[in-house]
């Protein structure tokens, strides 16, 4: 093994799940998202510690995902956000419901169901309120009506997607997007025998946008520990922690240089630490040269030159350090937020792209 390991703290996770309630009302429903391995962790081990705290459903991007939980054990309520019509058979087969976002896509699995002659397969409409990624068009109203009843399906629930709830100068458009979707699930509700949920909100949605809570809210990035905003983030705790060992000790002299292409060169003489973990494992060529950072002994260890495929070279010229020391790259005290902000991106990328390679580890008091 490397060295590197991706530790998940389960009482973290308690902590934000728990935090994330304590901001809806009681009898809203909470959805969790689990999608790209529960943004980079453990997709089975935080849906397992989710179910065991009485999480109402679960959201995954494609079927494949839904599967791995179902056959974990699994058996909550599994939403798909992006179904695909290849797929189908599995979303069946795993008992998983599909978000149906389109004209398209509706007409294929309607005509899927009559074939397979399944009578009330739980179905969820997604309506484009304005992120015009995916969804419905108020227009299609009378289609969707007309398909759902000629194939008898249930449509479990009506949802749309916040696109800027995080952002207090978008406001105005968030409202309107609420608005919106208000009217959209009224007039489909309106004709309609079933009473099916209603969600709209993201994590920023939760804690920005009360009037938007419905009877269910979705959270993904809040449950592993970030808020998008400052005062969210205090109480919220990193479910992750990214760690690594140094593997070697350089003394570079002035004029020397360290990695592919050169790409550092002294300009007096520096003491240089190699660590196992490169842009293979999730730490990509956009942190080197000073941009991204690491952690030793409670120092900050600026990364030198191009970061390598298994390895990257860090600044150690300042730091009481050595060989086998413990390097941590992010964890609860040093945020992934910060080293993600360093690098011009966010930490959804940063910690949904630590590699599977990268040994996880689930802790729990």
């Amino acid at each position: 093994m490397s060295g590197t390991v991706l530790t998940i703290n389960l009482d973290n996770l308690t902590h934000n799940y728990e935090y994330l309630r304590s901001k809806i009302n009681p009898k809203v429903k909470l959805l969790a998202v689990v999608k790209a391995v529960a943004y980079g962790s453990d997709a089975i081990g935080i849906a397992t510690h989710l179910e065991s705290l009485g999480v109402d459903y679960f959201g995954v991007a494609y079927a494949e995902e839904g599967v791995a939980l179902r056959e974990s054990g699994i058996g909550t309520p599994i939403l798909v956000l992006h179904p695909q019509p290849s797929n189908f058979n599995l979303l069946v087969k795993h008992k998983l419901e599909p978000s149906i976002y389109s004209v398209r896509l509706l007409n294929l699995f309607a005509n899927f169901c009559l074939e397979q002659q399944l009578e009330n397969y739980p179905i969820h409409i997604k309506y484009n309120s304005g992120l015009n990624r995916l969804g419905f068009s108020d227009t299609d109203i009378p289609f969707i009506l007309d398909e759902v009843e000629g194939a008898n399906l249930l449509i479990k629930s009506l949802f749309s997607h916040l696109a800027a709830s995080e952002d207090v100068k978008e406001r105005a458009f968030t409202m309107q997007q609420i608005k919106s979707f208000k009217q959209f699930s009224g007039a489909l509700q309106s004709q309609m025998i079933n009473d099916p949920i209603t969600h709209q909100s993201n994590t920023s949605g939760i804690l920005n946008y009360p009037e938007a809570h419905f009877s269910m809210v979705r959270t993904g990035i809040g449950l592993y520990g970030f808020g998008n905003e400052a005062i969210y983030d205090e109480n919220l705790k990193p479910v992750a922690s990214l760690t690594s060992v140094i593997s070697q000790i350089h003394e570079i002299p002035a004029g020397g240089s360290l990695g592919y292409n050169r790409g550092f060169i002294a300009d007096t003489p520096v003491q240089s630490a190699t660590i196992a973990l490169g842009h293979a494992d999730g730490i990509g060529r956009m942190y080197g040269h000073g941009k991204g950072f690491v952690y030793i002994n409670g120092q900050k260890a600026p990364i030198l030159g191009n970061v390598c495929m298994d390895m990257l070279m860090v600044n150690v010229t300042h730091i009481d350090c050595k060989e086998g020391d413990e390097v941590i790259i992010f964890n609860e005290t040093y945020s992934a937020a910060s080293l993600a902000e360093a690098a011009g991106t966010i930490s959804y990328e940063l910690i949904t792209g630590i590699a599977p390679r990268v040994k996880r580890i689930l802790t729990q008091k």
